[in-house]
């Protein structure tokens, strides 16, 4: 039986994620540098959506202070 998986959408994730670079003035090249991977990468993680890896994901959120909690849970209210 094949199951349905629901696919989640990271444009919203890389639209926060390229908020949070420019609000810490880290240019595309340097969080790349920081994190050993291709600019590109980022740019299509921001621009498109693109899938990160778990590690890439991790490190970006942690390195950028993004939380995770609105994407992943949206019906759940913010808490401050």
């Amino acid at each position: 039986m094949k199951q349905n998986k629901e696919k989640f959408d990271f444009k919203a994730f890389g639209q926060a994620i390229k908020a949070a670079r420019k609000a810490k003035g880290i240019s595309r090249n340097q969080l790349a540098d920081t994190l050993n991977i291709a600019p590109r990468y980022i740019a299509s993680i921001e621009n498109s959506g693109q899938h990160p890896s778990l590690q890439i994901l991790y490190e970006l959120v942690t390195l950028l202070d993004v939380s995770v909690d609105q994407f992943f849970f949206p019906e759940r209210e913010q808490e401050k």
